[in-house]
């Protein structure tokens, strides 16, 4: 049997394909749930019009993503956080940060597109990935600079245990 399929399916193929199965398989399994449609002239007029428009809107969303993505290569972002010995950071710089930084700027950007392994842990420059489209992926410089203000209360600090000695 014939038919298209209506989403991805893992190890048969991707939406818009059209495959053959078995007769149990397509019955039982992939019409029930939707999956896919039987492979008429009339399905088949359909998907390709689905088709069409699909790669016009990706089209569309590419490009919207592309000139966002050249306002976002120049935007440098900074963070100040406390920090201890070796310019560790006491806590992260997370995505969920970026995001909020980024928005402070004026881009709306979903947290879970930034492209971070695992948060900023120590004092320095970064190139932080952001994923704008599964074709465009944009760099955004990120910089991780120690509290003053705590830098000096340490500072301080040692000096008073100093004069006391």
């Amino acid at each position: 049997m014939e038919v298209i399929l209506k989403e991805d399916v893992s190890k048969l193929g991707s939406r818009g394909d059209v495959v053959k199965v078995a007769e149990g398989y397509g019955r039982n399994y992939l019409l029930p749930k939707k999956l896919a449609i039987e492979a008429t002239p009339a399905n088949r007029a359909v998907i390709e019009q689905m088709k069409a428009s699909a790669v016009r809107r990706l089209a569309h969303e590419k490009g919207n993503a592309e000139a966002l993505g050249k306002q976002l290569a120049s935007v440098e972002l900074s963070f100040t956080r406390k920090s201890g010995d070796h310019d560790q950071l006491f806590g992260s710089v997370t995505s969920a940060d970026i995001a909020r930084e980024l928005e402070h700027k004026g881009f709306d950007i979903d947290r879970r597109k930034i492209l971070l392994e695992e948060p900023l842990k120590h004092v320095g420059d970064f190139n932080v990935l952001i994923k704008l489209h599964r074709d465009v992926i944009v760099p955004v410089k990120v910089t991780v600079q120690k509290d003053a203000v705590a830098e000096e209360a340490g500072a301080a600090a040692g000096e008073e245990s100093g004069a006391e000695a």
